[in-house]
């Protein structure tokens, strides 16, 4: 069973309409948010328990929770071929395994128009309860497909006529210099290592953000935030 805390997490999984079973909120926790989500249970049939404070310090294992703690279905992966249709814009993942990275990632792809974010069996962080921190709620509206083989999925994503960009500091095109098609996927690499050899080789164009004083790159997540927005100025444009 999947445990949602936070008061943001818990309001967004109402309104995707994820089943839940149950919603603790801690006794003497108001607000208008609050009773927001108190009338999304009442709409939804979801009960509403308000308990201890301490109660809720139990279930989240002393992760803080807001005061409100949601009990529902894991949220699953979904099959790459069930988000392709219209999807103008994929986010490949070649081996990002930090939660918090994934979150961000999965919040920033959102918010870019992303239709699916795109990640390996191996050397990925699973969908946990820190990812759906992290992601602030964006997990609830953001499919999350899962593949065997990051370099296979690209070669199939060129069949069905998207471009492929990978974002590494070794790339030889400015991130802001060059045109990006419609449809296209995005390919960034791990924390620290950037993207593996054998996914470079298949990607149509190696991208890299320019950098100022001593430090080479920036983090995964920041990294995402700065080409997928740009990917969606210059289609906005258009």
């Amino acid at each position: 069973m999947r445990l949602t805390l936070g008061i943001h997490p818990v309001r967004e999984a109402l309104r995707a309409h994820r089943p839940l079973d149950k919603v603790l909120i801690a006794k003497g926790t108001s607000g208008p948010r609050i009773q927001e989500i108190i009338e999304l249970c009442r709409a939804q049939s979801v009960p509403v328990r308000f308990e201890s404070r301490e109660a809720l310090d139990r279930a989240s294992k002393g992760v803080s929770h807001q005061g409100v703690a949601a009990f529902g279905a894991v949220r699953g992966y979904v099959e790459l071929e069930e988000v392709l249709e219209d999807a103008r814009l994929l986010v490949l993942l070649d081996g990002v395994e930090d939660p918090h990275n994934l979150g961000a990632i999965i919040r920033t792809a959102h918010a870019a128009g992303a239709s699916a974010v795109v990640v390996p069996e191996r050397r990925a962080a699973p969908l946990t309860e820190t990812v759906d921190r992290a992601s602030a709620g964006a997990l609830e509206h953001l499919p999350v497909a899962r593949v065997t083989n990051v370099s296979q999925t690209l070669d199939s994503l060129k069949q069905k006529g998207f471009w492929i960009y990978g974002l590494d500091e070794r790339g030889t095109e400015m991130y802001d210099e060059i045109d990006y098609a419609v449809p296209s996927a995005i390919v960034l690499g791990g924390e620290g290592k950037g993207l593996h050899q054998g996914v470079q080789k298949h990607c149509d164009v190696l991208v890299r953000i320019p950098m100022s004083g001593e430090v080479s790159s920036l983090n995964v997540s920041v990294a995402a935030g700065v080409v997928l927005f740009e990917w969606r100025r210059r289609n906005k444009a258009n």
